[in-house]
């Protein structure tokens, strides 16, 4: 019952819905006690030799009349009742999408796609069932029961009634034992569940490399260890569920025999006649819905109850990075001040960056590079506020990002990370991804500054193109190059790509850095890269190593200072030579 309580938010909400549909579940209650009423009169006006063809016709005539309405309110009380817990459904799959939106990128580090997917599925349509067929079960056991009970003493004998109604307490305290034994269970279900959900999409999506490295046959049988596991977990829950019913028939059955045995000395005594008891035992009868749904909704509501709290487990969950109270609405432009003291990711005593300071005009172009795991990628992400805890402060146009709004001060940026995430949708739609609404002419501008025009026309529907999922029908390269156009067609103040040029070839590269410089005056570009030829012409470039700068300066005072930079520009234009032989 707790799940209710922790859901009385949306019942409040709801509440005219709701009780309209319970008022409507209360008459169908009262009305379904009038055919074993009449079938118990017309009883015994056959045994007294009183029944007419007219008075059997006004019976027959008044039982399809209680059948209409019954008919009627059984439609309605659904839509009312049913149709508010879709609408908990999609307030909770809304508030989910939106928490995910929030969450800061160390949320997703720690979090498996596979476990937030079950979230926003399984455990919703239990929650979902708990404010639909719970509260149904709830109300309909407890009504019906109550008014069956109450026809059964008042107009029959309250006698048999009594002596009836003895085995009942054993459902509830059965039920109340397998209510929390299938509450762990549950559980422990839904927590498989997650982790095979994990399993799949992350077997699909790497489906490449699982072939290339021939690993088909030990993926198949992971997936099946793992989906064995779910099924047992699931069993375990089954084999608490399937006790409900049994238990609930062998009570009525004690019932059953209670009354008829009783109910036949009671004829024989002159204390009940024998409509009385057929519609006694017609009564009964129909306190064995009653008793499943008693059993059922312990079922749902358990389930309920688990999977509520583990989303409001996950909605719990604090954003990193967040607006603070003094922040102001502000799109971020000028000088960059970068003055990284000291940075650790959450979780990590390692010292990621130290010392990172540097400084660049609007306009200008910062080059980064470095080794692999040297911190360059570190270096931006903390500039777009992706993570802070940081030591020391980072500045635009001389104001503190941190006094900045979340949402306006990443308006400012166009990034274009390492991993070109594209989605399922045409390549046009992929551009404008940012700006649907923007013009054909200027994505197909920001496709000729990122030289992949030309490619998009060589497709058979050109930009209407649909790619595969991630991009997966199109070439590194490809991917590179429409995730820069979708990052120039916003024109950002502060363009970054992340060694965004990897996958294209040099003369590629040197093409669309010429259409970057003309392109961008007055903007200012961040680059890192591998291949130097890419940030040669910067402003200012950077070599980092270990989290540190080691060298700061111009591509020609770098190569004055024969240093790490030099020795890695020298022997990449050496590769580059021997290439050309």
């Amino acid at each position: 019952m707790k799940v209710f309580i922790l859901l009385r938010w949306f019942f409040k909400q709801e509440r005219k819905a709701y009780l309209l549909g319970i008022g409507i579940l209360l008459s169908v209650a009262i009305l379904q006690l009038v055919p074993p009423k009449i079938i118990g009169i017309v009883a015994d006006e056959i045994g007294a030799r009183t029944l007419t063809p007219m008075g059997l016709f006004g019976w027959i005539i008044l039982l399809i009349i209680t059948g209409f309405i019954l008919y009627g309110l059984r439609y309605y009380w659904r839509i009312y009742i049913f149709g508010s817990a879709v609408k908990l459904a999609k307030l909770l799959r809304s508030d989910l999408y939106t928490h995910f939106t929030k969450m800061s990128a160390n949320f997703y580090q720690k979090k498996r796609i596979g476990d937030l997917m079950a979230h926003a599925t399984n455990d919703i349509q239990a929650v979902q069932q708990t404010a639909g067929a719970g509260i149904l079960t709830l109300v309909d056991s407890i009504a019906t029961g109550g008014f069956v009970i109450i026809a059964m003493a008042t107009t029959i004998s309250w006698k048999l009634t009594l002596i009836s109604l003895l085995p009942m307490p054993l459902i509830a305290l059965l039920t109340n034992w397998y209510g929390t034994k299938l509450h762990k269970r549950f559980r422990i279900a839904q927590e498989a569940f997650s982790s095979l959900n994990d399993k799949t999409q992350e077997s699909i999506a790497g489906m490449k490399v699982i072939k290339t490295f021939g690993q088909e046959k030990e993926n198949i049988e992971s997936f099946r260890k793992q989906s064995e596991d779910v099924v047992q977990k699931n069993i375990n829950v089954a084999k608490i569920d399937s006790l409900y019913d049994p238990t609930i028939s062998v009570v009525v059955g004690l019932s059953f025999f209670l009354s008829i045995g009783f109910g036949a000395k009671f004829v024989v005594d002159g204390e009940l006649t024998i409509g009385e008891l057929i519609a006694f035992n017609t009564y009964l009868g129909m306190l064995i819905w009653p008793m499943l749904a008693f059993g059922w909704f312990f079922n749902i509501v358990e389930r309920g109850y688990a999977s509520y709290n583990r989303i409001l487990s996950l909605l719990e969950e604090k954003a990193d990075v967040k607006d603070t109270d003094e922040a102001i609405e502000m799109v971020p432009q000028g000088r960059i001040e970068y003055a990284v003291n000291r940075f650790s990711y959450p979780n990590s005593d390692k010292v990621t960056l130290e010392n990172v300071h540097f400084s660049i005009k609007r306009g200008q172009t910062l080059g980064i590079a470095g080794k692999t795991g040297s911190g360059k990628t570190t270096i931006l992400k903390l500039l777009i506020r992706e993570f802070e805890g940081f030591e020391g402060v980072v500045k635009i146009g001389g104001v503190p990002i941190q006094h900045m709004k979340l949402d306006s001060y990443r308006r400012a940026f166009g990034y274009v990370p390492q991993d070109h995430f594209l989605f399922s949708t045409t390549i046009k739609e992929n551009i404008a991804f940012a700006n649907p609404d923007t013009s054909m002419e200027d994505i197909e501008e920001a496709a000729k500054i990122a030289s992949i025009h030309e490619d998009i026309l060589s497709f058979p529907n050109g930009y209407m193109t649909v790619v595969g999922e991630r991009g997966v029908s199109l070439s590194g390269g490809q991917k590179q190059r429409i995730s820069i156009a979708r990052a120039l067609l916003l024109d950002p103040e502060i363009l970054i790509l992340d060694d965004a040029l990897s996958s294209v070839d040099a003369k590629t590269e040197e093409g669309i850095l010429s259409a970057l410089k003309n392109n961008r005056q007055g903007k200012t570009t961040i680059i890192t890269s591998h291949r130097f030829s890419a940030i040669q012409h910067a402003d200012l470039i950077l070599v980092i190593e270990n989290g540190k700068i080691i060298e700061k300066g111009t591509h020609d005072e770098l190569m004055e200072n024969r240093g790490w930079y030099r020795d890695m520009y020298e022997q990449q234009q050496l590769e580059m030579e021997v290439k050309r032989g």
